[in-house]
């Protein structure tokens, strides 16, 4: 198996260097028609949501080796964000898009109609918000397609529930799935559990994680504007499309911190409010208690207000020292020390260089078990960390001890019926006459 990895690069910089609308002409020749040679032996990908989380995640499985791959078919709701992330992509790839207007899939159905497009062996990349989720990767087992699916994965029980089932269907036809979930093959993060895991701090009683930054700010809709629409254009402010963003930001650090433990938390309890009300229908702050099966426990914290302390890391503590796990997003730069004080006369063991790209990694590592008949399938673990992460946002929305059994046996929706939505569908939720949409209230909102 191959294991280079081109310069670490993230999916925000590739998106950030690449051409713009510009490239009339390049655009223009590379999605023309071609002849195909006999035996064509590329790896055909899908893409199915077309914003920068689904754009990126082509761009990594360009960048790996062992063989071709092409983008074959794209769907998206949004005809502009198909277009636009045509031209991001063409520049840089030309050789590799090859998807004519007639592979182009508009509208809620067009993920079936990309994914119908591909072959056994070929991989599916499901990039919409978590909301759709599992409706799309149940269709691509069912179509006995490959998976990448980027988290966060589900919004509520039953979506959990909906994906597992899938999970276990992929699971039984031997489908390759990999996940979003990158830093799982971060070099970093996989030395320094293996570490812990061996004992190099103890039993682990305590982690904290955090993601810390300046507000996302939802602007108030335009008056003339699908409010349906709207929601799923700012998903990341509204809880029924995106899960919210504790779940689709924390899940990864939550994911990390659960590899730590080996282990589910069973309940959680949980604070947070709302200081600008440009935050969709959300909080902008929580603050979330885990508690796992022997006790130890685990505080998420996720802030994001302008004019305070910032950070993205991740900590362990056992009874036997400390370790940081993560001191910055693209460079963790993990640490372990021989107490609680995290200070350099401490360090008794430091990971001390460059991480590889995990988002690269997780690609490499899942076409690989694609070309060679491994087995590969990520997807219960994911289903888990999403049911996690959605203990700890119904917990604080709720203001009530939420039980990793009631989550995955909740009947509460946001959605009944996703499969059939169309922009005809109402609003899952509807703004004030402020303009506004309501904030959870403890006490009283039910998400479970």
């Amino acid at each position: 198996m191959s294991t280079h990895v081109p310069p670490r690069s993230s999916r925000r910089e590739f998106l950030k260097n690449t051409g713009r609308l510009g490239a009339t002409s390049m655009l223009a020749a590379a999605l023309g028609p071609r002849v195909y040679a006999a035996g064509d032996e590329a790896i055909r990908l899908a893409l199915v949501g077309c914003g920068g989380r689904g754009t990126g995640a082509v761009a990594d499985a360009f960048s790996t080796t062992g063989g071709p791959v092409k983008l074959w078919a794209m769907a998206d709701v949004f005809e502009n964000r198909l277009k636009g992330s045509l031209a991001n992509l063409v520049p840089s790839y030309a050789d590799r898009v090859e998807v004519p207007p007639e592979r182009r899939f508009v509208g809620f159905d067009g993920y079936r109609k990309a994914i119908d497009t591909l072959r056994p062996g070929d991989v599916v990349i499901l990039a919409t918000h978590a909301a759709f989720r599992p409706l799309h990767f149940e269709y691509a087992v069912q179509r006995g397609v490959n998976v990448f699916m980027e988290k966060s994965f589900a919004v509520d029980g039953p979506a959990v529930r909906r994906l597992l089932r899938a999970a276990d269907a992929s699971e039984k036809k031997g489908l390759k799935v990999g996940v979003g979930f990158m830093w799982r093959h971060s070099k970093a993060r996989e030395e320094v559990i293996a570490r812990i895991h061996d004992g190099a701090i103890g039993d682990v009683h305590t982690m904290r994680i955090y993601r810390v930054h300046g507000p996302v700010h939802c602007p108030r809709r335009p008056a003339e504007m699908n409010e349906l629409a709207f929601q799923i254009q700012h998903a990341t402010s509204f809880t029924w499309a995106s899960a919210g963003f504790f779940v689709d930001w924390h899940c990864h650090n939550v994911d990390v911190a659960c590899w730590i433990k080996d282990a589910w938390p069973v309940r959680a309890q949980g604070f947070g409010g709302r200081c600008y009300p440009e935050s969709g229908n959300q909080f902008d702050h929580y603050t979330v208690e885990y508690t796992f099966e022997d006790g130890a426990k685990l505080f998420a914290f996720s802030r994001h207000m302008n004019g305070c302390w910032n950070t993205y890391s991740d900590y362990a503590h056992g009874t036997k020292g400390s370790a940081l796990i993560m001191a910055q997003l693209h460079d963790p730069r993990p640490v372990i020390y021989r107490s609680q004080k995290m200070e350099p006369d401490q360090v008794v063991w430091q990971y001390g260089r460059p991480d590889d790209n995990p988002y690269v990694v997780e690609w490499q590592l899942l076409l690989d078990a694609v070309r060679a008949g491994r087995k590969h399938n990520e997807a219960r673990r994911a289903a888990m960390a999403d049911a996690v992460a959605l203990m700890g946002r119904i917990a604080t929305h709720t203001g009530q001890y939420i039980t990793q059994d009631q989550v995955l046996n909740s009947d509460f929706q946001f959605v009944a019926d996703i499969d059939n939505m169309t922009f005809e569908t109402p609003a899952p939720i509807h703004e004030g006459p402020d303009g506004l949409y309501p904030a959870p209230q403890p006490g009283v909102t039910k998400e479970c």
